[in-house]
């Protein structure tokens, strides 16, 4: 019976979704935030169908939100059409790199001094609640390849480099606890889990989306074969980079982030700096064959085309995700320390992190007022969670961990889901008066 109601909840839901998404864009809400009340209904304090406990089943839930975080990355690759060369990488590139190292740092201080924690289990908290999140921020993220928004692009960039470079300082906490080899004096920590895999994921995830769109496009253009099925060639090369990239220790999210990106430079490469609507409307008028074989239309409907399937998949996994953080989330964890530790985190810790790692780029103070506000929370912080308690964490770390970090991803949902509509409807008037 309880299969058959999981069948009528989800097409409920999807269908409700479907009708009220136009609503809910004019609305001080998010979808995010309806999941999050569904899935809290349907847990244990509600009809109690979502009976899990991230502790002692922590698998599941790792595996789901990895792949919601992997189509998450990847999309937000491909709406990065800018050269890398470009200057406007600067700012992401530091987001990403230097201010997190000090949101990580700021955490774990406050977990040190404010929480009781030990220093591992400090900076593991900092690194699993320090990414701001490539899937629950899309409302701020780009919206549109064409965008040169530096605001969007900035925090679309950030999010999709840092859920990788917080891998380090994961596997340091996990090493500082004693579940993970650091290496004497920490150099295989140093050697494989930083100077390694970081690169090593950018890498391989660059050469495999270069090759793979470059193959595709010449069997399009020379040949008039692989076409269709855009969407294996998603899942496909999503799959590929992630499981390559892993299969050589370095990290597969920065591995499919770098794909996206590759693949979007294909197509940056032959249709250079055309208008969008002009790169557009090449992908709309003809025949779907003629135009995913035609020599200049073909990489820009290939990307479209990927682009358009993975942003669909990227939805079902929001879903699926913040429904079951919903059903695990517990009144329990609403601790004295909680209801200081998540204002410190987003008023305090992360403008902080901002405000000193952002210091000589020229940006107005509305944007820099936003990019300290606006580091949301989201999925990636809960599949770090999940990954660190299957290294077999001490019972009171692992119970500790969850509560902080399922309540706070969840608070961030509500609170950034109300302010996003009206703060940036107040960002793009701003931008419309210059």
């Amino acid at each position: 019976m309880n299969f058959t109601l999981w069948f009528i909840i989800v097409g409920g839901i999807f269908i409700i979704m479907a009708l009220v998404g136009s609503t809910l864009k004019r609305l001080p809400l998010t979808a995010s935030m309806l999941y999050l009340l569904i899935g809290f209904g349907l847990g244990p304090y509600g009809y109690g169908l979502l009976r899990l406990d991230p502790v002692e089943h922590p698998a599941f839930l790792e595996r789901i939100t990895e792949v919601a975080v992997i189509i998450s990355l990847f999309t937000a690759g491909l709406k990065l059409r800018t050269p890398l060369s470009e200057g406007r990488w600067r700012l992401p590139v530091w987001l990403a790199s230097g201010c997190m190292l000090l949101t990580v740092g700021l955490i774990a201080l406050a977990g040190v001094v404010g929480l009781g924690l030990s220093l591992g289990a400090a900076i593991l908290l900092g690194a699993i609640l320090a990414p701001t999140d490539p899937v629950l921020a899309s409302d701020v993220q780009l919206e549109d390849p064409w965008d040169r928004d530096r605001l969007r692009f900035s925090l679309t960039g950030e999010a999709g480099l840092n859920d990788g470079t917080a891998f380090p300082f994961v596997m340091l906490g996990l090493g500082l606890l004693g579940v993970h080899e650091l290496g004497e004096k920490g150099w295989r920590w140093l050697a494989v889990d930083v100077l390694w895999a970081v690169p090593g994921g950018l890498g391989l995830g660059w050469l495999l989306g270069t090759l793979v769109g470059y193959l595709v496009i010449y069997l399009r253009r020379e040949h008039k074969e692989a076409t269709g099925l855009d969407d294996f060639l998603a899942l496909g090369l999503v799959a590929l980079s992630y499981g390559i990239a892993l299969l050589a220790h370095s990290y597969g999210f920065l591995a499919v982030f770098a794909a996206g990106l590759a693949l979007r430079r294909v197509e940056l490469r032959s249709t250079g700096e055309t208008p969008s609507e002009e790169v557009k409307a090449m992908t709309r008028v003809g025949e779907e064959e003629e135009i995913a074989t035609h020599p200049e239309k073909a990489p820009a409907y290939m990307v479209q085309a990927v682009l358009g399937f993975n942003e669909q998949i990227e939805r079902i996994g929001e879903v699926a995700v913040v429904i079951l953080l919903g059903g695990i989330l517990s009144l329990r964890s609403l601790t004295p320390e909680i209801l200081w530790f998540a204002p410190l985190l987003f008023l305090v810790i992360r403008p902080v992190a901002i405000g000193l790692g952002l210091m000589g780029f020229q940006i107005s103070g509305l944007q820099r007022g936003l990019i300290a506000w606006f580091g949301i929370r989201g999925i990636g912080s809960i599949y770090y969670l999940m990954h660190a308690l299957q290294h077999d964490l001490p019972p009171d770390i692992a119970r500790q961990l969850t509560a902080l970090t399922s309540t706070v991803v969840a608070i961030s949902i509500v609170v950034h889901g109300i302010s996003v509509t009206p703060l940036m409807n107040l960002y793009e008037k701003r931008l419309k008066k210059r």
